[in-house]
């Protein structure tokens, strides 16, 4: 009993991570690198109640460090932020090799999406007073960059549902 309410405890610290982070990109413009280690601590508390063996605990590192390896290159470029690489290579790990193709094809979608419609938001004429919340002026500031943890955090929500995590919960 005592091991099923920590893994339902722990099954939901992933989804109240992705809304924590795709919230605080949207609001500050800034991934906590905190939100990322975290992610990567409640990993490995969680895999050994999934009763997940080594072979699939490697083939998550092998995930995350593949994204790692890709997003800092994308950083590098200056394509993304560096909060967004350590936040994709975060998820990564969550996901699993069998479903970060998945992820990084959706969070590229959303992404698309999401940029389409800041695009759109900073062409648009605001009341003053809208402008006047901080948030607000720097999403709509076109020197700003785009908020892309909001579109790593809904993809990975996308994928969760179909993980080791929720077959784990749910039986």
């Amino acid at each position: 009993m005592f091991q099923t309410a920590l893994q339902q405890i722990l099954f939901v610290l992933f989804p109240i991570g992705m809304a924590y982070s795709a919230a605080a990109d949207l609001l500050t413009m800034t991934i906590s690198n905190r939100i990322s280690l975290a992610l990567v601590a409640i990993f490995l508390l969680l895999a050994p109640l999934t009763g997940m063996d080594w072979q699939t605990f490697g083939m998550h590192w092998a995930a995350g460090g593949a994204v790692l390896a890709v997003s800092f290159t994308f950083f590098a470029f200056g394509w993304i932020g560096g909060g967004d690489a350590k936040l994709s290579a975060a998820i990564a790990l969550w996901l699993g090799w069998g479903n970060t193709l998945e992820f990084v094809s959706l969070a590229a979608v959303f992404g698309g999406l999401l940029t389409l419609v800041i695009l759109s938001f900073r062409g648009a004429v605001l009341p003053a007073a809208v402008v006047r919340q901080p948030w607000i002026a720097r999403l709509h500031d076109e020197k700003a960059g785009v908020p892309y943890g909001v579109a790593l955090a809904a993809a990975a929500l996308a994928i969760y549902p179909h993980t080791i995590w929720v077959k784990m919960v749910t039986g």
